[in-house]
């Protein structure tokens, strides 16, 4: 039961948003009473918590699942995108905006946490295009690695709307891409953003 209350309410979070949906609303569409939802859980916080770690775990799952196939480095990061893009075709708001706004302790976590495993996924890609001849040889990755987080996160943090935030973060993976690209890696650029954009 625990699950199925977990899995319902990252669905309503995620469509309507954190604020606005409530243990009845959760109760209701469950067609269980809130008594059984205080049961698993004391408050909404600590739900909310549970669904960023569902979320956060089904993430990761689906870029190791995108990373196992091993596309070049570029085609991988759009694969990615992609990824993002089915995954919180949701409602209007954007979800971590609204973490951000209404629970600031819960998104300061989910931050840290996704830090932590972006850092590996985005430095992993920058070696993998370096050595494929798409980016440049003479960069600083962890510098490269800092700049792109910090540009999707600010994205996110910032941004009310969800198809915004989309639009932005296509725009981010394009400006992070050329600043690393080698002239291979322009042509795979922009054959990817042709791609994208069918």
């Amino acid at each position: 039961m625990k699950e199925k209350i977990i899995a319902k309410a990252t669905d309503l979070f995620l469509k309507l948003g954190f604020k606005s949906v409530t243990m009845d609303d959760i109760a209701g569409e469950m067609c269980i009473s809130k008594k059984t939802i205080y049961k698993y859980f004391c408050n909404k916080e600590l739900l909310i918590e549970e669904t960023t770690e569902m979320v956060h775990k089904a993430i990761h799952q689906s870029i190791n699942t995108i990373v196992e196939k091993n596309y070049n480095a570029i085609k991988e990061n759009f694969e990615i995108r992609k990824m993002f893009k089915e995954m919180f075709n949701v409602g209007e708001t954007s979800p971590i905006y609204q973490l951000k706004k209404h629970y600031p302790e819960i998104y300061n976590m989910v931050m840290s946490r996704e830090i932590n495993e972006c850092n590996k996924v985005f430095k992993q890609n920058i070696e993998k295009g370096i050595q494929e001849g798409l980016y440049r040889k003479e960069m600083l990755v962890d510098t490269y690695v800092v700049f792109y987080y910090t540009l999707i996160f600010s994205i996110n943090g910032n941004t009310i709307s969800e198809k915004e935030v989309k639009e932005l973060e296509l725009q981010a993976l394009e400006y992070h891409t050329r600043a690393m690209a080698t002239p291979e890696g322009i042509i795979e650029l922009e054959k990817q953003i042709q791609n994208f954009n069918l």
